[in-house]
């Protein structure tokens, strides 16, 4: 049986739809935005219809358009598979892949699990990168993402990891220099440590809640840390990135059993774009580091 439109062209139909857009896509593509609009065009003459109807702002599918691309998208799908599983056949997956995270999440969890998986994989590149908001994958040119918190985009695929619960904590030295809090209300009279880009996070997720002062503040997790370490007050963070120093009795919990839990913060999720299969690559990671997280 002979089908008459190409793997390209589809994988581009496909980029355009769930980017929103051609410029979009042609970025999430690493190519020209004409090369992005003559393979759809070309597409729609192999198929001997309108598959996308364009205006000035934005694009949206037609009636064949949304028939069409559920197809494409199986078919792609079924064939990325096994190319995928074929590669394994004759050996280990191979490739650049690009993977972003907080910085906490970085230093403290996917740094020292590097040496061992690229030990097993040494034919995938890591490009790692930290950022401590929410970046676009596309405009960051990133294969997988690793957040904290349920994902909210519903055009993305999300693998959960595990969950890291939140703890309240503070230095030995500033507890010894501060009366311990034994109750949220006595947290109102503690220097308490914010996070300056994301209001949200200073949302404590206190059982009994209280109306909470911030006294300092820091854009980034690690940083929050540090000065949490460097008695400047107490802070809410994620047990991922101050777990060994609770063991090590560099951070003491204060107020244990004061967070609500289950809470919107604790999931830890892999994310990366519905419009292509999950590659070998991003398996092998994800297979490779999630047994492996201390959470």
């Amino acid at each position: 049986m002979s089908v008459q439109a190409k793997t390209e062209d589809l994988e581009t139909f496909i980029a355009v739809v769930d980017s929103g857009g051609f410029s979009s896509a042609a970025l999430l593509l690493d190519q020209q935005v004409a090369k992005v609009s003559r393979a759809v065009s070309r597409l729609e003459a192999a198929l001997n219809c309108t598959l996308l109807n364009r205006t000035t702002r934005r694009i949206e599918l037609t009636e064949e358009g949304h028939l069409f691309i559920a197809y494409a998208r199986e078919g792609l799908t079924a064939l990325e598979k096994g190319e995928d599983m074929l590669r394994l056949m004759h050996g280990k997956p191979s490739g650049r892949l690009r993977v972003d995270a907080a910085s906490p999440f970085v230093l403290h969890q996917l740094t020292p699990l590097i040496s061992e998986f690229t030990t097993l994989y040494p034919d995938i590149h890591l490009d790692i990168t930290s950022h401590d908001s929410i970046i676009d994958l596309l405009e960051h040119k990133t294969d997988v993402a690793i957040r904290l918190g349920d994902p909210k985009d519903s055009n993305i695929n999300s693998r959960l990891l595990g969950r890291s619960k939140l703890r309240l904590v503070a230095s030995p030295d500033y507890l010894a220099k501060q009366r311990e809090p034994h109750t949220e209300s006595d947290l109102m009279s503690h220097r308490l440590i914010a996070f300056t880009d994301a209001p949200s996070l200073n949302d404590w997720p206190l059982i009994n809640k209280v109306m909470l002062t911030f006294a300092i503040g820091a854009s980034s997790g690690e940083t929050v840390r540090q000065l949490c370490l460097a008695g400047q007050g107490v802070a809410l963070l994620s047990n991922f990135m101050i777990r060994q120093d609770l063991n090590q009795g560099k951070l003491v919990e204060v107020l244990p059993g004061s967070i609500a839990s289950p809470n919107r913060r604790e999931s830890v999720q892999a994310v990366f774009y519905k419009n292509s299969a999950v590659s070998s690559r991003i398996t092998a990671l994800l297979d490779f580091i999630k047994p492996r997280l201390t959470l």
